[in-house]
Order: C-alpha cells, then sequence, then structure tokens
C-alpha cells in the first residue's frame, strides 16, 4: 500500500535521489585528481589540507567540484522525479535544496569565496535540478 501512497512514494524517491546523486558527487569527487591534477602538496580528501592550501587552487582546480555538484543534483533529481508518482517539479526542488545545503557547507568549511563559489551556487544546482525534472518527466 504504501508505494500507491504518493507522499510515501515521494518520501522515498527524494531518499533514493538523493542516495544516488551523492554517490555520482563523490564518484567524481574521488577521480578528479586524476583529471585535473590538483596543487603540490594538496591532500585530496583532506579537507583540513584542502582548507589550508584553498589558496592555491586556480579556476581549472574548480571544474570537477563543479560538474560534481551539478552532475549529482542532475541525477538525483532524474531519479526522484522517476521514482515519485506525482509533484515532480516539487521533489526535483528538494533535491536541489539538499544539494545546495551541502556545496554551502563545504564551499564554508573550505573558505571558498568570490567566483568559484558563486558559479558553484548559482549554476550547479537549483539549474541542474531543473534539468533533472525536464529529463525525468521524458
Amino acid at each position: 500500500w504504501c508505494m500507491k501512497n504518493p507522499i510515501v512514494r515521494g518520501i522515498l524517491a527524494v531518499i533514493a535521489g538523493w542516495l544516488v546523486g551523492s554517490a555520482v558527487n563523490m564518484g567524481i569527487i574521488m577521480i578528479s585528481g586524476a583529471v585535473i591534477a590538483l596543487p603540490e602538496g594538496v591532500i585530496a580528501g583532506d579537507m583540513e589540507s584542502l582548507k589550508e592550501n584553498i589558496h592555491l587552487f586556480e579556476g581549472k582546480h574548480y571544474i570537477m567540484p563543479f560538474l560534481a555538484h551539478a552532475l549529482g543534483t542532475l541525477v538525483g533529481a532524474i531519479v526522484a522525479v522517476k521514482l515519485g508518482l506525482s509533484k515532480h517539479l516539487l521533489l526535483a526542488m528538494i533535491i536541489g535544496v539538499l544539494f545546495f545545503i551541502g556545496g554551502l557547507m563545504v564551499n564554508s568549511q573550505l573558505g571558498i569565496t568570490g567566483t568559484p563559489y558563486w558559479v558553484d551556487i548559482l549554476l550547479a544546482y537549483f539549474p541542474f535540478a531543473f534539468f533533472g525534472y525536464k529529463i525525468g518527466k521524458n
């Protein structure tokens, strides 16, 4: 009965979308150092190392994190829309909110400011949640 209830199904769809999107996000982050080498002395996955050396990062070092945030949100929204029974745009936007909050937290912890911060915050989450809604509906 619960899988036919749109509210229960929507909650489960958001949880599934969040988990799958998070896996995509982390997968991209894990391979990012192999695609674009981090500055000398930076230890990938070590928040303290990243925080202490964020001043060494160039524009190219923000490409993979942006892709991780955007594509994680996109895939998460698609999953939520595909699994949900109704209110698909709401489900996609909830995924956008969850990833947005995560992005704010990480950017804040690392002390990221300026253009990389604003590009990530303005373009990675809600636009890609909306694209996920559009893709998932088709």
